[in-house]
């Protein structure tokens, strides 16, 4: 069974989250702690669990996901995975982050990548990767279908969705994305967003304004 921990982590207040088995291999998703502070809160927790991290995963490369990568790809001789449609935001991560005067340590220099239906394995615990651009280029999900959770990133929010006003941002495509990849998941899969608190697939058809589902 997977358990998952999630962190709130930098001005932002992104989610990083932390999926682990019964194995105590683990992911971290979208490493988004800053501070030292919040990047000894992701280390301790994972010495005292006793877990042993075996993938660092992205659900996109906005600054604000990725601030913790240079700490947990050293820390831990972790690759970072990402869908290759996401390279402007590895290429440029120092530029965006000037933007919001944010250091990002070092560019991210990504050498795993994965693909719409790929499969995510850790311990006995599998993950199937969502394509889901319109957000940004390089969006993906990360879902379980056993215990019927997916991980979005900025995808989707209670009650929300993601920014279209950004690089490669397209308001049509994400409603898309959601529509094909989300919406048809069953109605009581856990939602778990890139900012604020998780939501559920059937919530979000009758409350969500964006969908027009008549």
């Amino acid at each position: 069974m997977i358990n998952i921990q999630t962190f709130v982590f930098n001005p932002f207040q992104t989610n990083t989250y932390l999926l682990y088995d019964e194995t105590n291999e683990c992911v971290i998703i979208d490493a988004a702690c800053e501070s030292d502070r919040e990047k000894e809160r992701l280390a301790d927790f994972i010495k005292d669990q006793n877990l042993t991290p075996v993938r660092l995963l992205y659900t996109h490369l906005h600054v604000d996901h990725a601030l913790g990568n240079t700490f947990i790809t050293e820390k831990y001789n972790l690759n970072p995975e990402v869908h290759p449609e996401g390279k402007l935001f590895w290429e440029s991560a120092r530029e965006f982050s000037s933007v919001f005067n944010i250091k990002f340590e070092k560019p991210m220099n990504p050498t795993a990548f994965l693909h719409d239906g790929d499969k995510v394995a850790f311990g006995n615990s599998t993950l199937q990767v969502l394509y889901t651009p319109g957000h940004a280029d390089g969006s993906i999900c990360f879902w379980n279908k056993k215990q019927k959770f997916v991980v979005v990133g900025d995808v989707l929010f209670q009650e929300s969705i993601g920014r279209t006003d950004l690089p490669t941002g397209n308001f049509d495509l994400l409603i898309k994305s959601i529509k094909e990849k989300l919406l048809v998941l069953d109605d009581d899969t856990v939602v778990y967003t890139g900012h604020g608190p998780e939501t559920t697939i059937g919530y979000e058809k009758i409350h969500n304004p964006y969908f027009d589902l008549s």
